[in-house]
């Protein structure tokens, strides 16, 4: 029986997002520390069957149709393409999120697992800077990366840039530049307080509105009608193709969200803020039925704020940072 994943604000969930390890290959100060983080031991990580028995429940009695395979770098996770092809056999709209320093060698083989799109995180197309941010010179690997994504045909390939003043934000411009003459999807996301450093404060953000202006006046845009997803929608006004800003900050979508998060050690999460996790890992591996684990995955959606609540004096930030929660 189908009982869809409904809070207390009468929100429907469709959408999990899946970290599959902590691990990362960079070192963002947004996602982490420069100086690196503990990682979780292989045993405090959920196995493949595991994440496939929560999906699979999810799917069947609870209706989510969109996964989202993140990290941590999702492709660091030993044997991927064997978990994709267990989730692709659920027929969800499956999608990874990854840095793109490992498409060229792995693109083809989850493209034949069945996964179909996939969105690469980049912040800079200027390698001085890019290396700065990531403490690796790997930006040639990337652009690379992107390549061999649209080379073995995911459709749509996005690309997600963080915006942060004073940093990147001066590349608005070359970054609608090079997802026109590329064919990719460029989404441009505000600055959240969920960077490792903790150096986040609403100065940081670069909000929607200066982000579309800036890019209008190169490349003319049109709005296109708003969907649950987490990005609005602009169209270029001469066809070559589309942005998406994820406006969390300056415009937040708590209203329309519809996504869950499940995090690689096995904590559900309701909202990307939340402050409360509830452990999947412990009833997954205390024999628990199936009845049992989705009276816990109902009741944790049922508890879900209203908002996030940045910019309130009663914002609480989450004692985990972007790596180890997942996008």
């Amino acid at each position: 029986m189908n009982r869809p994943l409904v809070d207390g604000f009468g929100r429907v969930h469709r959408d999990l997002r899946i970290s599959v390890t902590d691990r990362c290959n960079f070192r963002c100060g947004y996602c982490m520390p420069a100086e690196g983080l503990d990682w979780l031991p292989r045993g405090d990580l959920l196995t493949f069957e595991e994440i496939e028995r929560v999906a699979r429940l999810l799917v069947e009695r609870h209706g989510i149709d969109s996964i989202r395979l993140t990290g941590g770098e999702p492709t660091l996770r030993a044997n991927l393409p064997e978990l994709v092809r267990l989730l692709a056999a659920l027929d969800v709209d499956l999608a990874l999120t990854t840095n793109g320093a490992t498409l060229r060698v792995l693109a083809p083989r989850l493209r034949a697992a069945g996964l179909r799109r996939i969105n690469v995180s980049l912040d800079s197309l200027y390698p001085e800077r890019f290396a700065e941010l990531t403490l690796r010179d790997d930006l040639p690997r990337v652009l690379d990366g992107i390549d061999a994504a649209l080379e073995v045909g995911f459709d749509p390939v996005k690309v997600n840039v963080v915006v942060m003043r004073g940093v990147n934000d001066d590349e608005l411009v070359d970054f609608a530049r090079f997802g026109r003459e590329r064919g990719v999807v460029v989404r441009f996301i505000e600055f959240m307080p969920l960077d490792a450093d903790e150096a986040w404060s609403d100065r940081s953000v670069v909000g929607q509105d200066e982000i579309v202006s800036a890019i209008h006046a190169a490349f003319p845009l049109e709005p296109v009608e708003r969907s649950s997803a987490p990005a609005t929608r602009f169209r270029y006004a001469d066809g070559g193709g589309e942005i998406g800003v994820v406006a969390s900050v300056t415009r937040k979508f708590c209203d329309t969200c519809d996504r869950v998060r499940l995090t690689a050690d096995g904590q559900f999460r309701n909202c990307l803020f939340a402050v409360d996790e509830f452990d999947l890992r412990g009833v997954l591996r205390s024999g628990a039925g199936d009845d049992e684990l989705s009276s816990v995955l109902a009741g944790a959606v049922a508890a879900k704020w209203a908002g996030h609540g940045i910019g309130h004096v009663d914002f609480i930030r989450p004692a985990r940072s972007m790596s180890q929660i997942g996008g």
